[in-house]
């Protein structure tokens, strides 16, 4: 048994159960948030005088679905590494359309932020 850190936790990184699982819902969640963000956003692209052709439109369901396939496969190995790839892909959609850099920017500080908290709970 480890000695006890300075809250008095003997041995424990967290106080979750699997903390692998909770560390996998998180990244999943921030990826499928992300999916659907991206589907809704095609419309209101358009509406506002978006230049967004169908290689653009194209392109965003592409991520958008990317997104999914990653959020699904979170228990592997280069999942977390392909979701920091998607977030600097969604910032490069920006040069389609600059709502897409902004949504590349919030959800690449999301991912950031997942990134973090992973390390925090698994050292990793």
């Amino acid at each position: 048994m480890s000695p006890p850190d300075a809250d008095g936790n003997a041995g424990q990184r967290s106080g979750l159960r699997n903390p692998g699982a909770a560390v996998r819902g998180l990244g999943a969640g921030t990826l499928t948030l992300e999916a659907i963000v991206l589907l809704l956003a095609i419309q209101p692209i358009r509406i506002m005088g978006g230049n967004l052709t169908g290689w653009g439109i194209g392109a965003v369901v592409g991520l958008a679905v990317a997104a999914a396939v990653i959020a699904g496969s979170m228990r592997r190995s280069w999942a977390w590494p392909a979701g920091t790839a998607l977030q600097a892909l969604l910032l490069a959609a920006g040069l389609l359309h600059w709502s897409l850099a902004a949504l590349g920017l919030i959800f690449g500080a999301a991912w950031w932020y997942a990134s973090h908290v992973r390390r925090a709970i698994l050292g990793s």
